[in-house]
């Protein structure tokens, strides 16, 4: 089985994720990325990829979504050094802005443990909430893209555009 460039998984519940995952995948050219809904295939399948994205909502008070929470220890099995690993994340910063993005946060420090080189990161300048931990410890920078689609959807497309731009040289992308 040939592999793409990168490999893309995330879980969705709602679809938001799926969604972002999809125009995430377009925009770096769908030759270039192999998307799997991590409901649907296994996370071991990141082990065959030096490229990594990963794509996880924050649901509720700071909870893993339920397809992220099923396959959790399966991650601790992936040997993710030297490989490079973008992150996303979805949350609602005005219904939940005390947990805005947490499961992020929980994604980064697992797969940093796990050996992972992280790229990616965006600001955090313009979002209104309270706490995050998703946040770097200087709390400019989110350790992923920060998408709000309950709240700021009309930004969405610009943000990913703005987003896959910046991780194309890490993954060896033509700009």
């Amino acid at each position: 089985m040939t592999h793409k460039a990168i490999a893309l998984f995330y879980g969705s519940s709602t679809c938001y994720t799926e969604m972002a995952a999809e125009k995430i995948a377009k925009y770096l050219g769908e030759d270039q990325v192999d998307v799997f809904n991590i409901a649907d295939e296994p996370i071991v399948n990141a082990g065959f990829y030096r490229n990594v994205i990963m794509g996880i909502p924050t649901w509720d008070y700071g909870e893993l979504q339920e397809d992220w929470e099923e396959i959790w220890d399966e991650i601790d099995t992936i040997d993710f050094s030297g490989k490079t690993v973008a992150l996303f994340g979805l949350g609602d910063q005005v219904g939940y802005p005390e947990w805005f993005l947490d499961a992020l946060g929980y994604l980064h420090a697992k797969l940093k443990a796990n050996g992972a080189t992280l790229v990616g990161y965006w600001p955090a300048e313009g979002y209104e909430f309270e706490q995050s931990k998703a946040l770097t410890t200087d709390g400019e920078q989110f350790v992923g893209l920060a998408l709000d689609e309950e709240n700021e959807f009309d930004q969405s497309d610009q943000r990913i555009a703005i987003w896959c731009d910046s991780i194309k040289p890490h993954f060896h992308l033509d700009p």
